[in-house]
């Protein structure tokens, strides 16, 4: 049975999912953007048998505290300093992750910093190669070299409905998405304060070249500490294309790769099916 929590984390209320026996193994998900927790909510009910799970909304996502930007810096630094925080407070001493998009930095932050508490990982779509970037990155790395006012605010069309709608949807196989996970994300893309949100989240755009930046980081500890790795993607997201998984065995030459027919967000589409696959990977490294 799911449950919902909030945690006091540096004067900040993190909301946070958990369902499962707290004897079991840990997994730690974390969630992509512009999503929250609630895109766990078809994963979680696979896994909770099996598995101790624990499900946060970062600062400015889902219903964790959303701190005004002139007292939160919002970069993946310090949002994975507010995770680990987090973490030590719940007494997470080993755990599995599940990296998912934004969720992929952050978790691999969390790793390089704890190598000894990290079981395992699971990257759905969650991409730290420059192999797995697809092509609307080049405009993207532009935006960062020569980052104008005008080129920042043309990123406001990631919080439009349409933008969060199909994120959702493209790739996938025609009326299979729920409406249900895009327009939450959509209410609360709109909530009171929305101006100053989408300048968070500007924030973020703009800190996403530190994560790029970080990538032969990320690998080196992969490299080093050959953690289990399960690859389990949505084959047509076009953001982290499937070169992005493969090349995962660059520096883990066990890791498995699994390619579903989805897109970006693909447990919307294969949940039980991703859910399955990471039950019996984790079995059978003995997590």
């Amino acid at each position: 049975m799911v449950t919902y929590h909030t945690l006091e984390v540096e004067n900040l209320n993190i909301f946070y999912r958990k369902a499962g026996n707290p004897d079991k193994p840990i997994i730690l998900l974390l969630h992509g953007f512009p999503s929250a927790s609630h895109m766990f909510r078809d994963l979680i009910p696979v896994l909770e048998k099996d598995y101790y799970v624990i499900a946060p909304d970062y600062p400015g996502f889902g219903n964790t505290t959303s701190p005004d930007r002139k007292k939160f810096d919002y970069t993946f630094d310090h949002i994975t300093e507010v995770i680990q925080a987090f973490v030590n407070k719940l007494e997470l001493d080993k755990y599995a992750l599940y990296v998912f998009d934004y969720g992929a930095p952050i978790g691999f932050r969390l790793a390089m910093h704890n190598p000894e508490r990290v079981t395992a990982i699971i990257s759905q779509n969650g991409n730290i190669y420059r192999e797995g970037l697809g092509s609307k990155w080049a405009t993207r790395e532009e935006y960062w070299e020569n980052p104008t006012p005008e080129k920042r605010q043309s990123y406001r069309t990631a919080f439009a409905s349409e933008t969060i709608k199909h994120q959702y949807i493209d790739g996938t196989r025609k009326n299979t998405v729920s409406p249900d996970g895009y327009m939450l994300d959509i209410a609360y893309m709109k909530r009171p304060g929305n101006d100053e949100k989408d300048e968070k989240q500007l924030d973020l755009i703009f800190d996403y070249q530190t994560n790029v930046k970080m990538y032969p980081e990320f690998q080196q500890y992969l490299h080093k500490y050959q953690p289990p790795l399960l690859a389990v993607w949505g084959k047509n997201d076009v953001s982290f294309i499937p070169e992005g998984a493969e090349a995962f065995k660059k520096d883990l030459p066990d890791a498995e790769i699994h390619l579903v027919d989805s897109g970006h967000f693909a447990l919307e589409t294969h949940a039980n099916e991703i859910g399955e696959l990471m039950v019996d990977f984790l079995k059978r490294n003995h997590i």
